[in-house]
C-alpha cells in the first residue's frame, strides 16, 4: 500500500513520519515552501516516544502522477478546498480518503468533490504542534488515531489499511463506531476551544473561578444538545469522561485552538465552532454560550486575516 500525506504540519507530519520511519511507503504532498524546509532541514518529531529526524519522500502538487491506495488528509479546515484541488489526481475510484479534519463539514465537501465511497471515517486525538522553525513537538504521550468504514463493516480494504498502520506504534485502531466517535471527538474539541478560547486560559484557571465548573457544564451542554438532535448521540460513558476532564482542579488542559490563538495564528473558529451554532439555529436550539464564543473568535480571525 502507498500512502499520501496531504500536509506536513502537526498531525500529518507527525502520523506519516512515524509510519515513513518504520519504512512504510509513505509520501508527503506539501507546498513549496514546506518542501524545501524540509529537504534543507528534514522533518523533525520530538516526543514522548522518541526524537527523531527523517527525510521522507515529498511531492509537490504538479508531481503527482496517479492515484494513490489511500490519502491521508491532514490539513486545518481553512485549508481544505486548496488541498481538494491539489490532491485531485492522487484520488483514484479504489482510493481511500482518511481525512484527519475537525467537526463534520468535511465529510461533505469531500463526498461531493469526490465520492462517499472513496471515505474512511477518521477520529484523531493527539497534542502535537507546529514550531516556526518547522519541527513537530508532541506535547503529551497521548496518540489515538481511529478509523474505519461509515457503516461499520469490515472490508478487505480497511483491513489492508489497518494492517499497514500498525507498522508504527502510533496508537492506530480499527472502530466499528467510528461515526460516534466522530460526533464526540467534535464534542470534546468545541467544547474544549470554546471554553479555553473564550476565557483565555486553561480549564484548570476556569474551574478554580467563582462559577467557573458551572460556565463549563452549561457550555457542554449546549454543545451536547446541537449533536443530539443533528448528529449522533454520544455514549453515556464517554459524557462522563467528557465532564470530568472539563472540571478537573488545577488541569493544564487547553485545545489547540487556544494554542494557535495565543500564537497570534488563523484557528478553526468556522469548522469546530460555527457549524455547530449554525446547526443548532436551524432547529431553533438556543446556544448563547457557544455563540458568544463564535462572535468572540471571528474578531479575531478577522484581525489575523488583514495583519
Amino acid at each position: 500500500m502507498r500512502l499520501l500525506v496531504v500536509g506536513a504540519g502537526s498531525t500529518g507530519g507527525y502520523f506519516g513520519g512515524r509510519l515513513a520511519q518504520t519504512g512504510a511507503d509513505v509520501t508527503f504532498l506539501v507546498r513549496p515552501a514546506r518542501a524545501v524546509q524540509l529537504r534543507e532541514k528534514g522533518l523533525r518529531l520530538k516526543s514522548p516516544h522518541g526524537d527523531a529526524v527523517l527525510h521522507p519522500k515529498i511531492v509537490t502538487a504538479g508531481d503527482i502522477n496517479g492515484p494513490y491506495e489511500a490519502v491521508l488528509l491532514a490539513v486545518k479546515g481553512f485549508q481544505l478546498e486548496s488541498a481538494i484541488e491539489e490532491l485531485g489526481r492522487a484520488i483514484g475510484k479504489e482510493t481511500m480518503i482518511i481525512p484527519v479534519l475537525n467537526g463534520m463539514q468535511h465529510m461533505d465537501v469531500l463526498a461531493k468533490r469526490f465520492s462517499s465511497g472513496n471515505l474512511i471515517g477518521c477520529a484523531l486525538k493527539v497534542a502535537t504542534t507546529l514550531e516556526d522553525d518547522g519541527s513537530i513537538v508532541q506535547l503529551s504521550p497521548l496518540q489515538d488515531l481511529a478509523y474505519g468504514e461509515l457503516d461499520g463493516t469490515m472490508t478487505p480494504r480497511i483491513a489492508a489499511f489497518d494492517k499497514f498502520m500498525h507498522q508504527a506504534s502510533i496508537g492506530a485502531r480499527l472502530s466499528r463506531v467510528i461515526r460516534r466517535e466522530m460526533w464526540e471527538k467534535w464534542i470534546l474539541l468545541a467544547s474544549l476551544g470554546a471554553i479555553t478560547c473564550l476565557m483565555r486560559g486553561p480549564i484548570g484557571e476556569i474551574e478554580a473561578c467563582a462559577g467557573g465548573q458551572e460556565f463549563i457544564l452549561a457550555l457542554l451542554d449546549e454543545i451536547v444538545g446541537i449533536v443530539k438532535i443533528t448528529g449522533e448521540a454520544p455514549s453515556e460513558s464517554f459524557l462522563e469522561k467528557t465532564r470530568e476532564q472539563l472540571t478537573t482542579k488545577g488541569s493544564p488542559l487547553a485545545s489547540s485552538m487556544f494554542r494557535d490563538l495565543q500564537r497570534g495564528r488563523p484557528i478553526e473558529v468556522e469548522n469546530i465552532i460555527g457549524d455547530l451554532v449554525r446547526r443548532g439555529a436551524e432547529v431553533g436550539f438556543a446556544t448563547p454560550l457557544l455563540s458568544a464564543a463564535y462572535v468572540s473568535l471571528c474578531i479575531y480571525q478577522r484581525r489575523v486575516s488583514e495583519a
